[in-house]
């Protein structure tokens, strides 16, 4: 009988030992978003469904005040990954702009897709450039946003400042109730299309978006390089029916030097062996690939768990992705 309760012993003790490896062996991770309402979120969502599908991580999304909330939750190790554009990365990682010092310790992970810069008007405003905003109502964005921060950016290329327009520094959400209730004349968004706020905005009366032309373009992206050219083609917004020209910048998951190599090397496995779930998550989705995994992703250093998962699927780490320690 002795002997029976001593291998029952034996054997509790040996399960309570064993319990807490079985656990461990399921890493946890966070992915911070964007506000519900928005694209980061739905997005991030479909992500964390189809990384624990493997069963080796348990990723879960949540909601934040996205890009500069984010990197600065990540550079005091608050968070494990979050979606960041990839001019705000730049900015966090050299201390520029909205940012007092240098977040050296960021690492990109991913690059996910192009949020266009939608410079938003009525069509019938006879705003057609950056120079018909003089003596307008125009948000440019909430205070030290990415929004604030690459309208500021655009209107100095263009010899202009927030000094030449009555400014309202408002949410895209904000924004589209001001502009409904004839407050505001246009507006400064960047954002992944088709964006919940123009639509609203078209709601009350015809938008019509700014173009951008080839030359200020190609100046753009040679003194700021985190941003590319592109366009929002016709018909993404009801009335709005040519292509329009427009910078854009890239959606990043960043993450920290702190963050294993092993764990961002599984998210990545994981994430890409389940692509189509995420795919079928927002129209934007679609635009992440292989293919365009590296791309704008130079604003701060790659973390070696994504560089050695790039390199085994064959891919050649851009020039300016310093793999980071």
């Amino acid at each position: 009988m002795k002997k029976g309760m001593l291998c029952a012993l034996i054997f509790s003790l040996v399960a309570l030992i064993q319990a807490p490896e079985a656990e461990s062996a399921q890493k946890r991770l966070s992915i911070l978003t964007g506000g519900t309402s928005g694209i980061y979120f739905p997005i991030g969502g479909a992500m964390a469904k189809a990384v624990s599908k493997a069963g080796d991580l348990q990723a879960t999304a949540e909601s934040s005040n996205a890009s500069v909330f984010n990197v600065n939750l990540l550079s005091k190790y608050e968070a494990e990954m979050a979606f960041v554009q990839n001019d705000v990365t730049a900015w966090a990682f050299k201390g520029e702009h909205m940012f007092d010092k240098p977040m050296p310790n960021l690492r990109t992970v991913v690059s996910i897709y192009p949020e266009h810069v939608h410079l938003v008007t009525a069509k019938d405003s006879g705003i057609k450039s950056l120079a018909d905003l003089k003596g307008k109502r125009v948000s440019v964005g909430p205070p030290n946003s990415g929004y604030e921060a690459d309208a500021r950016i655009l209107l100095q290329l263009a010899g202009m400042s927030f000094n030449d327009f009555n400014t309202s520094r408002l949410s895209a959400a904000d924004s589209a109730a001001r502009y409904k209730d004839n407050q505001i004349d246009a507006a400064f968004m960047t954002i992944g299309y088709p964006a919940p706020a123009p639509m609203d905005m078209n709601t009350s009366k015809p938008i019509s978006l700014v173009h951008f032309d080839k030359a200020f373009l190609d100046k753009l992206v040679a003194t700021h390089p985190y941003f590319v050219a592109s366009i929002i083609p016709a018909g993404t917004y009801q009335g709005v029916d040519t292509d329009t020209p427009c910078p854009a910048v890239m959606a990043l998951i960043v993450t920290h030097d702190k963050m294993s190599d092993d764990t961002v090397y599984a998210f990545l496995k994981n994430l890409f062996a389940n692509l189509p779930d995420v795919h079928i998550s927002h129209a934007k989705a679609k635009e992440l690939s292989l293919e365009n995994a590296l791309r704008g992703i130079a604003a701060a250093p790659l973390h070696p768990g994504a560089a050695k998962f790039y390199k085994e699927k064959g891919l050649t780490l851009p020039a300016g992705a310093v793999v980071g320690k």
